[in-house]
């Protein structure tokens, strides 16, 4: 036993956290108080919206809705934040965006409920640009990978719980049970960004763009926004990115509106069971993170990692496709899977982007990335729901055709001259 703590205490991952200070340090931590929730509602969205008479289609229509608002949160997301500043926007857009929507989706009735609360939530958006200028701005860039491992591992390992979710489902019934989960998350949601507010401190960039833009009106603010723009597009890391952050959003659309739904009404399972593979998946991912994490901590080495994990999604979503009703161990292996291939890819995919953003307008820039991701990714809500509507496992086998581009995106941006060499290291110092 001492011998494994001793292991625990030098690994890198657990001498990171230690080492983080600030901001950094309480957004990190406060994602349990997000994850909790989140996992234990997420998990039954669409069979919950399906129990309401909303079909497949309009619950593509739903997903394509929250992305249309996200663009224009995303779009006026910079100028606000820098205007007001990270904190107080983090907070006023995490209740809008969060606490809201679980208050609505918790009385739901019918399609014009879920399509208030998609509407409401799809300001996240703004509070993600507010969130992560908190959390990056004052962050050392060897931290970065490490900072969105614990993240995930935070969001992720708080899935575990998810089987008390479906505990909930299988005692009180669908309806009863999910309407708790949300009143839950509306406790939560809100007194998470009562922490992260009371507890967080404002960057020293916001502080200096808070006083740049104070007798700005946000409209000339906005109006900036096409020579901002212009840096995107002239920008190769930027691009190159946005392109993996592209191809991993429309997975995350696609599995997070449909996957409850194959696995209920094309597979066969029950619906109290969605929880006990989510927490599988959970349990690999958060393992995985330990495990795989210390070879990610190389932000200039990410081919092998991204090849490796956009592989291992695409024969998971292989297996979702082709797998008889039924198959529980056909369905572990692609959820094991998985939560691995997870592990590789979001934390390197979000740290690139990280580390590409220009700081000194990282705020208006993050915006402009995210606009032009969510229009990249709008449409497929909406597609997905059509093809499901076809076959339900056709949204999968869209995921199929994304991995394997994903693959040939990362042979291209991984050639020289795309993402800038690594600084050289500095010379030791003698007496």
């Amino acid at each position: 036993m001492p011998a494994i703590a001793s292991a625990l205490r030098g690994h890198p991952l657990i001498q990171s956290l230690r080492e983080l200070k600030g901001n950094p340090r309480i957004s990190v931590w406060t994602e349990i108080m997000f994850g909790l929730p989140y996992n234990l509602f997420a998990p039954f969205a669409s069979v919950y919206m399906l129990a309401f008479g909303v079909t497949d289609p309009q619950i593509g229509a739903l997903a394509s809705l929250g992305l249309v608002v996200q663009i224009f949160a995303a779009l006026v997301s910079g100028a606000i934040v820098d205007k007001f500043g990270r904190r107080l926007t983090l907070f006023v857009s995490d209740l809008l965006c969060w606490s809201v929507p679980c208050a609505i989706w918790a009385v739901a009735q019918d399609f014009r409920f879920f399509a208030a609360a998609a509407a409401m939530n799809g300001l996240w958006r703004l509070s993600n640009t507010a969130w992560t200028c908190l959390t990056v701005e004052d962050a050392e860039e060897r931290h970065l990978v490490h900072i969105w491992t614990w993240i995930s591992i935070f969001a992720f390992c708080t899935a575990l719980v998810t089987p008390l979710g479906g505990w909930f489902v299988g005692r009180f019934g669908l309806v009863p049970a999910v309407r708790g989960l949300y009143a839950f998350g509306f406790v939560m949601l809100a007194a998470k960004a009562v922490v992260l507010y009371i507890y967080s401190r404002e960057t020293a960039r916001g502080v200096q763009r808070m006083e740049e833009t104070r007798h700005r009106s946000l409209v000339s603010l906005l109006g900036e926004y096409g020579s901002v723009f212009g840096q995107v597009l002239r920008s190769r890391p930027l691009l190159a990115a946005l392109s993996l952050m592209i191809i991993t959003n429309i997975y995350t659309t696609v599995s997070g509106s449909f996957w409850g739904v194959l696995f209920t009404r094309k597979l066969g399972f029950d619906e109290g069971l969605i929880a006990v593979f989510v927490a599988i998946r959970s349990f690999v991912m958060t393992v995985s993170f330990f495990v795989l994490g210390p070879r990610l901590t190389n932000l200039r080495r990410f081919r092998l990692p991204l090849w490796t994990g956009f592989g291992i999604f695409f024969v998971s979503q292989l297996l979702l496709v082709t797998m008889p009703p039924q198959a529980a161990a056909l369905l572990v292996l692609s959820v094991v899977l998985e939560g691995v291939a997870s592990a590789l890819v979001s934390p390197m995919t979000e740290s690139l982007l990280a580390l590409s953003l220009e700081s000194k307008e990282r705020a208006r820039i993050s915006a402009m990335v995210y606009v032009a991701l969510l229009v990249a990714i709008s449409p497929f809500g909406w597609i997905a729901g059509q093809l499901s509507a076809i076959d339900r496992a056709l949204p999968f086998a869209l995921n199929l055709g994304l991995f394997a581009l994903g693959l040939l995106v990362v042979w291209v941006i991984g050639r020289p001259g795309v993402f800038p060499p690594a600084p050289p290291p500095e010379p030791a110092q003698t007496e």
